[in-house]
């Protein structure tokens, strides 16, 4: 079956109403551009999305993130509550990132302590 990007079109046309929310809002919440949420919701541009993006779409709209892949395949969206299984390489290489994320906090964390500690004076005592 070829991929229904009318599909997916009408879901997430249905839903913004649904919530009355804005493509702008959507591609915040999704941390996706304007520009991709308005090409699928008004279905200007069928070409090959990541499955990334679709997954992040679907959560920011309330729904389980394998729900508009479901819809532009055909199949049946799954329950929101559903569990979402991940291959282990997938969980590793988030886990990663999370990683690197908080190390670069935590080295801007002592720059920051480092620059108020040379601010303050010291006290006598």
């Amino acid at each position: 079956m070829p991929d229904d990007w009318a599909a997916v079109a009408k879901a997430m046309d249905r839903r913004l109403t649904e919530l009355g929310m804005r493509q702008r809002d959507l591609a915040e919440r999704a941390h996706v551009s304007q520009a991709i949420v308005r090409e699928l919701q008004r279905n200007t541009a069928q070409r090959r999305r990541s499955a990334r993006t679709l997954e992040a779409l679907s959560v920011a709209l309330g729904w389980h993130p394998r729900h508009l892949n479901a819809v532009l395949t055909g199949q049946q969206p799954p329950d929101p509550g559903a569990p979402v299984p991940m291959p282990a390489d997938a969980i590793a290489g988030r886990l990663a990132a999370i990683e690197s994320h908080l190390q670069s906090i935590e080295e801007r964390l002592i720059e920051v302590q480092s620059r108020l500690d040379s601010t303050i004076p010291e006290k006598d005592g």
